[in-house]
């Protein structure tokens, strides 16, 4: 009769610890020149804001010189950044947005 050998050693599983890819802060920053208006307009439509959060945001950039309109993976952050100064600099805006690490 034949024995079956068992390996009794257990491969245990390595477990990586991903961290999640660092967060970005997208700013509006004051100027005197950009409408009020406008820059609602901006955080509607780029940031998917309804008129009223929209409003806030506008009154904490134009009182705190910049506000944070959202946070995003970098790529994202990034792309907001381009369409948001892109749309302003074609409506003859000095809008000025930025973005920083969370």
């Amino acid at each position: 009769m034949a024995t079956q050998h068992q390996d009794n050693s257990l491969l245990q599983a390595q477990r990586t610890q991903l961290k999640p890819p660092p967060l970005y802060k997208v700013l509006l920053l004051n100027d005197d020149f950009t409408p009020m208006d406008f820059v609602i307009v901006v955080l509607q439509r780029f940031f998917g804001m309804d008129r009223e959060h929209a409003t806030r945001i506008m009154l904490k950039v134009h009182t705190d010189g910049r506000g944070v309109c959202g946070v995003y993976p970098r790529d994202v952050a990034a792309t907001k950044v381009e369409q948001v100064t892109a749309f302003a600099r074609s409506n003859q805006h000095p809008l000025a947005c930025v973005m920083e690490e969370n």
